[in-house]
């Protein structure tokens, strides 16, 4: 594991376990609390957050709810994602009566797509990568005077995603280790937040490992991304807001290999009949290897947009 305690690093912005109380007082009429699951596997107990059944599929609704209700609602909104934030930004924006439009890479699963479109958003596929398709999102925001809602690299979406961690706290107060997975860092960084004294292990695909490689640079830095998950954890390059959060928490970095999440998450459904997108095993996958301590982990297993109609299996 790699320490990021880094504390000499200034903070961009002094997010604290107080904007993760004022985002959840705020989110509370649009989200779902979702539930712990106590299990006992190869003889040891873990508790899984069941965070894929929140509303839109995974967690991301909690930071786009959050975003759009710090700011004014009387302007369209324009957002870049892989599927799981656009989904989220699409579900916010109809709760709202806000109008939505959602950039995708051409590689987006047509799982995500459907589900975007259907939600009420306008949605354009553009370039190859995510990091294209924010490219694009932004300039039309800007140039349209739309609000641009960063999937990560946000205060208030930070804060937002910090409140699938204050329910674990509170629903289970023995819990001494989180686990999440990491994209851009903002579902980590808002665990962080919201964790008090317990560990919080920060995972990634051993070849999507935005935050690991920047935790060896001292910096955000650029990574290739080329994993079974990357639809979910496709960022380049980890926030600088998150990164600013998880360098000044006391948290650990850890990778898993395809092979381990792509088994985990088959676990997942063969033991508990929990089925989710690859991203969402990735927690499951660094508890079996071992990789999360403590004596009552709880796991996030944060979405579950993968594609289950007839003919894809469980591939």
């Amino acid at each position: 594991m790699n320490s990021m305690k880094s504390p000499t690093d200034s903070p961009v912005k002094a997010l604290s376990v107080a904007d993760v109380c004022a985002a959840a007082d705020r989110i509370r009429p649009g989200i779902r609390r979702t539930p712990l699951l106590d299990l006992e596997v190869d003889g040891r107990r873990v508790l899984l957050k069941l965070e894929y059944l929140q509303r839109s599929g995974s967690f991301k609704l909690r930071g786009a709810l959050n975003a759009m209700l710090s700011g004014p609602l009387d302007d369209p909104v324009v957002a870049a994602s892989g599927g799981n934030h656009g989904l989220a930004v699409a579900t916010a924006a109809s709760l709202l009566g806000v109008s939505a439009t959602v950039y995708v890479p051409q590689t987006v699963p047509s799982a995500k797509v459907r589900r975007i479109e259907a939600a009420g958003a306008r949605l354009v596929r553009h370039g190859a990568t995510f990091a294209e398709a924010v490219s694009a999102a932004s300039e039309v925001a800007v140039r349209r005077g739309y609000r641009f809602l960063h999937p990560y690299d946000d205060p208030a979406v930070i804060a937002g995603q910090g409140t699938v961690a204050a329910e674990i706290v509170a629903d289970a107060v023995d819990v001494d280790t989180i686990a999440a997975t990491v994209g851009g860092g903002g579902l980590a960084a808002g665990t962080a937040l919201s964790a008090g004294k317990r560990g919080v292990v920060a995972v990634e695909p051993e070849h999507c490992r935005c935050l690991h490689d920047a935790l060896a640079a001292g910096r955000p830095t650029d990574s290739a991304v080329d994993s079974v998950a990357a639809s979910a954890t496709g960022a380049s390059r980890v926030g600088k807001v998150p990164f600013t959060v998880l360098t000044a928490h006391d948290v650990s970095s850890v990778l898993v290999s395809d092979e381990q999440i792509l088994q985990a998450r088959d676990r997942l459904w063969e033991e508990c009949r929990i089925a989710v997108e690859p991203a969402a095993a990735i927690p499951f996958a660094a508890w079996l290897a071992g990789q999360v301590p403590g004596e009552l982990p709880c796991l996030i297993i944060c979405g579950a947009n993968a594609d289950w109609t007839a003919g894809s299996g469980h591939t």
